[in-house]
């Protein structure tokens, strides 16, 4: 799965059952071992017990007051819980018990904690408490203390890292669509090298998977003196909350799934990032057609081939002359990869290409170059990502396998395939145990209802992914933004889904028969 800016395929991309091959070391999923199973117990009544001391966050998370900050300490092992511990930071503003309707306010009774995770693998979420100052959030924040939490290994939790960051932001770099045997040779020799840093750098890496993630977030409610976990995920966000439901499912009171990843074991994740890649090109398809709706604007072509023409000749441009010395073809390709997660990108994006055509390379060269200051955070986020996705899953061992599957997914989606491979390649030679993916599977009234989200036309966690959640956790209810393809639609700006959302977090209401419809919510306009 690529990280939104840290998984899929439709039948109108590709079906990819024929193209994809399981490592040959697959196994059957198998169930979680006794040992981890006590140890997530002890270590929840050990948090219980101590509770989160809050205070005043620190500098370097940047938080405005009212918010609080706070650690919880868990263990690094499971199998051993009173062995090595590491603490993970956590954030939170206080439900504010009030809420306007019309102009009026009115009294809100306080329903617990809100627990948010917004994905990656790598993803921080110390910021959700911030979001309670935003319109769509307040009658959320009413009711709830709205808390965020850094993952392990991401941030100051145990933090990751697998190179130096200076040369993870290196620019301007290559990124060929169909590359050559030498560029070949050189990206599995980079991975090779990554791989061994992730190793060196961090001897416990084995320790950072989805399952301890799940784990660590039952601790931490029970550190929040939480009975049962309210919780919300976004993206890999909804994984963590899938396996949680299938670990913990009597300590569940209300979860949101956003933008659900395909939790079917088979897939984790080799198999999804195929799709990821597949899908991306319908999505890349969606905004070249609104730019060339809006040729009056940018000047690009009144058709979708006409803007990919555009876009591959500054493509080529920038490979032979990077834009401002440092925007090559690779960061060119991972900006306008951010069109395929948001559409608020498309106005962005569009003008930049625009203005490079007609001579001005400014805009660009702000959009895509390297940004400096990010740049540990950036190789934090890579190094969790990495690490989670290589340790969950066995992985293809023979290049060959991967060069067959994304050679052949590459004539009919260019545009993300190798990129999405280059990523993950490092997981092909790994050096520490993999584990084999949880079946993620609930019977009826083993767990309450649940509230899936997903946007028909997303490219980062294809919508079928959201329907096998629906289907293995019963009960739940899938709400779909129809026509649409924003990546992480809750509180967002359509008003239907956020009235769902609303509802089912507020009074625990669902939709009826299981399944709602939503219109899109309306394309961005143009930026001249």
């Amino acid at each position: 799965m690529r990280a939104a800016p840290t998984l899929c395929a439709t039948a109108g991309s590709l079906i990819l059952s024929a193209l994809v091959t399981a490592p040959a070391s697959a196994a059957a999923p198998t169930p979680p071992p006794a040992a981890e199973t006590a140890g997530s117990t002890i270590a929840a009544l050990r948090a219980a017990d101590a509770g989160i001391r809050w205070g005043t966050c620190p500098k370097a998370e940047d938080l405005p007051k009212p918010i609080r900050c706070g650690t919880v300490t868990v263990p690094l092992d499971y199998a051993h819980p009173m062995g090595k511990q590491i603490k993970l930071t956590v954030s939170r503003a206080k439900a504010t018990g009030k809420n306007t309707d019309k102009n009026k306010a009115h009294k809100v009774a306080r329903q617990g904690a809100l627990v948010f995770n917004p994905g990656g693998p790598g993803g921080n979420g110390m910021y959700f408490p911030m979001a309670g100052t935003q319109p769509e959030w307040r009658p959320i924040g009413a009711a709830y203390d709205l808390v965020g939490y850094a993952p392990r290994g991401v941030g100051r939790s145990a933090p990751l890292s697998c190179e130096d960051p200076k040369e993870s932001r290196k620019g301007p770099t290559q990124s060929p669509t169909h590359p050559s045997a030498a560029y070949k040779e050189k990206r599995i020799a980079r991975a090779k090298a990554y791989a061994r840093g992730c190793a060196e750098r961090n001897p416990d890496i084995e320790h950072f998977t989805t399952l301890n993630n799940a784990r660590d977030l039952d601790v931490l409610r029970a550190a929040l003196g939480e009975k049962k976990l309210t919780f919300m995920g976004a993206s890999y966000g909804t994984y963590i909350g899938a396996v949680y439901a299938e670990l913990f499912p009597s300590h569940v009171r209300r979860m949101v799934f956003d933008s659900a990843v395909d939790p079917s074991p088979e897939g984790i994740w080799y198999a999804n990032n195929l799709e990821q890649s597949a899908a991306f090109e319908r999505r890349w398809a969606d905004f070249r057609a609104w730019v060339a709706r809006h040729d009056e604007t940018y000047h690009l072509g009144d058709t979708s081939e006409k803007v990919l023409a555009a876009y591959e000749k500054v493509r080529a441009e920038v490979s032979r002359e990077p834009a401002g010395g440092k925007v090559g073809p690779a960061q060119l390709q991972s900006a306008f990869l951010q069109t395929g997660y948001y559409d608020d990108y498309w106005p962005l994006r569009a003008y930049a290409l625009s203005a490079y055509v007609k001579g001005d390379p400014k805009p660009l060269v702000d959009q895509a170059a390297p940004i400096k200051e990010s740049a540990k955070e950036d190789e934090n986020s890579n190094a969790v990502y990495t690490a989670v996705q290589c340790n969950d899953a066995p992985w293809p061992t023979d290049f060959r396998t991967w060069d067959r599957d994304n050679s052949a997914l590459a004539k009919r989606a260019p545009f993300e395939t190798w990129d999405n491979a280059w990523m993950n390649l490092p997981c092909a030679y790994w050096t520490t145990p993999r584990q084999q993916p949880i079946d993620v599977r609930t019977a009826p009234g083993e767990l309450p209802p649940t509230l899936i989200l997903a946007a028909e036309r997303d490219a980062a966690t294809p919508y079928k992914g959201a329907q096998e959640l629906n289907r293995r956790l019963a009960g739940s209810s899938l709400v779909t933004e129809r026509k649409a393809g924003t990546h992480g639609i809750g509180a967002g700006p359509n008003k239907c889904v956020n009235g769902r959302l609303d509802a089912y977090l507020l009074s625990g209401e669902l939709p009826e028969k299981g399944a709602a419809s939503c219109a899109p919510h309306k394309e961005p306009k143009p930026m001249s």
